[in-house]
């Protein structure tokens, strides 16, 4: 078979490629419904089984109980406020933790959507780039979580004796706040991945941050306000160090990509000659100097 009729095999009708998107798209939507029920369904602990028809506390308890004791101070009380706000706690909390354990497979799913438009060597930086979003995912979703939300809320509870508030808070206020900053960080921390992945596919070049830095950092700043609502200027600061400290791996990278490709050789400039007695001529003249007869 030759190259011609192998491109022609590979092109894919419109309609196919949405089939394969909506099939893509599908495998998440499972692993996510999954990992969500998983969380709901599973026990806490083994102890149920010493009277199973009674209420055991759910997985997904054992992490929002983790989560209440690492951030809120202890003297913060939590209260439902509303009936119903326990139960939506216990959906969304089982939703984000399945997110969470769902983004390894949406990456993959990606890199296998695009793959068959991808060369060899192309094919060769995706795994890489699977595992890469996934870690720096993690990373910037414990950065979130470890170092963001406690000064979001020290912040916040500087105000509260000031105007004589007691310091008694809604669950869903609560954790509606940190799982929104968490993943949020975690997806921030995600975009060198991708500015690497360009670079390397040719569609965008380094030159386009170095020359821009104060430009690029103080949209980084201004994106890290809108994660950070709440925080203030200390807040934002701290998320933006690990930011800058991304972006110039990311460029490192970036270079060193860059400094891999083939020089492109310019075409070497030649003295037009004429066609009819051989002379040489100036570039662009439409008759020769010599015998007079039209060069085109």
């Amino acid at each position: 078979m030759t190259s011609a009729e192998e491109t022609t095999d590979a092109v894919m009708p419109f309609w196919d490629h949405l089939s394969e998107l909506a099939k893509r798209v599908k495998v998440i939507f499972y692993v996510l419904i999954v990992s969500t029920v998983l969380f709901m369904a599973l026990p806490a602990d083994l102890s149920f089984l010493a009277n199973p028809l009674e209420f055991y506390d759910p997985l997904v308890a054992l992490f929002l109980r983790q989560i209440r004791a690492q951030v809120l101070p202890p003297e913060v009380k939590l209260i439902g406020y509303e009936l119903t706000a326990p139960m939506e706690l216990y959906l969304i909390g089982s939703f984000i933790f399945g997110f969470v354990v769902t983004i390894p497979v949406v990456a993959y799913e990606i890199y296998r959507f695009i793959d068959p438009a991808l060369y060899p060597s192309e094919r060769r930086a995706v795994y890489p780039f699977v595992l890469s979003f996934t870690a720096l995912f993690l990373a910037g979703a414990a950065f979130g979580f470890v170092v963001v939300m406690p000064l979001t809320l020290w912040a916040l509870f500087r105000f509260f004796p000031a105007v004589g508030a007691e310091q008694i808070i809604s669950i869903m206020d609560f954790y509606n706040m940190v799982f929104v900053s968490t993943v949020l960080c975690g997806l921030a921390f995600t975009w060198p991945v991708f500015f690497v992945l360009l670079v390397k596919f040719g569609l965008v070049g380094t030159s386009m941050i170095s020359k821009n830095r104060k430009y690029v950092y103080a949209g980084l700043f201004i994106g890290i306000m809108f994660i950070t609502t709440d925080g203030g200027p200390l807040v934002d600061g701290m998320l933006l160090l690990p930011m800058i400290v991304l972006t110039e791996t990311a460029l490192y990278f970036g270079r060193r990509i860059e400094k891999s490709r083939p020089a492109i050789s310019k075409p070497a400039r030649t003295t037009p000659v004429c066609r009819f007695c051989s002379a040489q001529g100036e570039t662009g003249k439409a008759f020769c100097d010599s015998c007079g007869k039209a060069q085109y």
